[in-house]
């Protein structure tokens, strides 16, 4: 049972150089408990804001975020498909355009554009595992866009092959879809591809939990399970009960199953930010407790209010669903 962030974290609000920014990130998440950490994606401008990524770059970043704790540190990359259709998203602290793998290329040309940054991303990815990272994480927003849609779900196949192939044992690879419920594109479209790990959103898309039904048991699956919003009320009874529901599926077990905030933090200030990561590692530790009595000794649902309960009724609903569907599949 581990806890970690996905997405982007919010950058210092003083000026200052990007080394300082990503010690600043690093030695916060290490402060609330997380881990694998991560550098938060606050460089003002990192070696994933241009294209074609440049795979030294990329290992350099992370070796100077690996190289500041003792912890296990991920690199998160730009899935191919959300790059086709969407460019890089990892210019977050400036303006000007996106780029494209292929600049000026029509919508119509996604399916080159993917399978494109599929191959290129490949060549980060080995390069991250030759250098010792021990956790890949590529994000996919614009998984939750593939729908029913066949050709769609060929495409993001397709793109995810290209980057993946002879790269399982080499190196943790997780995927992370994020922004919305992905449900609609099918369990296949995700679990047929070579991911030891899978991140999803449980808050802006609470059907995910279909697709963690019929995850097989031995994949990991990690809950977005925290709502990024300034003003929740947050506690750890729902991010536990999430835990463990997500371990009862495929007989996975909590060894399996990690808790993340549902979408990036960049939005918020420092201060929350700081909170929400110290409840997710909270929420961990409680959710590895030994014994039934010492889950209901920590866990007191008065202290839930309405909007605790509100919280885990939602959850606890698409999850039943997700079941509900399995069986009846």
């Amino acid at each position: 049972m581990f806890a970690t962030l996905l997405g982007a974290y919010p950058p210092a609000p003083e000026p200052m150089a990007d080394d300082e920014l990503v010690r600043g990130v690093v030695a916060e998440l290490e402060a609330a408990g997380l881990e694998p950490l991560t550098d938060g994606a606050v460089r003002r401008h990192s070696a994933l804001a241009d294209w074609p990524i440049d795979p030294d770059a990329v290992v350099a970043e992370w070796r100077f975020a690996a190289g500041l704790t003792d912890r296990a540190v991920k690199q998160s990359l730009p899935g191919p498909y959300t790059i086709a259709r969407d460019g890089l998203p990892a210019r977050r602290h400036g303006t000007g355009p996106i780029e494209r793998p292929q600049s000026g290329r029509a919508a119509a040309d996604t399916p080159t554009n993917a399978a494109l940054a599929g191959e290129r991303l490949r060549e980060v990815v080995m390069a991250l595992a030759s250098a010792g990272c021990p956790l890949i994480e590529i994000e996919e927003p614009a998984a939750i866009r593939i729908g029913d849609d066949e050709a769609e779900r060929t495409h993001f196949l397709d793109a995810h092959r290209r980057l993946t192939d002879g790269v399982a044992g080499l190196v943790h690879l997780s995927l992370a879809v994020t922004g919305g419920n992905a449900d609609t594109a099918g369990s296949a479209t995700f679990f047929d591809l070579p991911y030891a790990s899978y991140a999803f959103d449980l808050i802006a898309g609470p059907d995910n939990w279909r697709l963690i039904a019929e995850a097989p048991g031995d994949r990991g699956i990690i809950c977005g399970a925290l709502t990024p919003s300034a003003d929740s009320n947050d506690g750890p009874e729902t991010l536990v009960w999430a835990a463990h529901y997500a371990a009862s599926t495929g007989g996975r077990g909590l060894d399996r199953v990690g808790l993340a905030n549902a979408s990036s933090l960049a939005g918020l200030d420092r201060e929350r930010a700081r909170r929400k990561i110290t409840l997710l590692a909270d929420a961990a530790r409680i959710a590895s407790a030994a014994s039934p009595e010492e889950l209901a000794r920590v866990l007191d649902p008065r202290v839930l209010g309405r909007r605790g309960r509100a919280g885990i009724g939602r959850l606890r609903a698409s999850a039943d669903r997700a079941t509900d569907d399995q069986a009846g599949g």
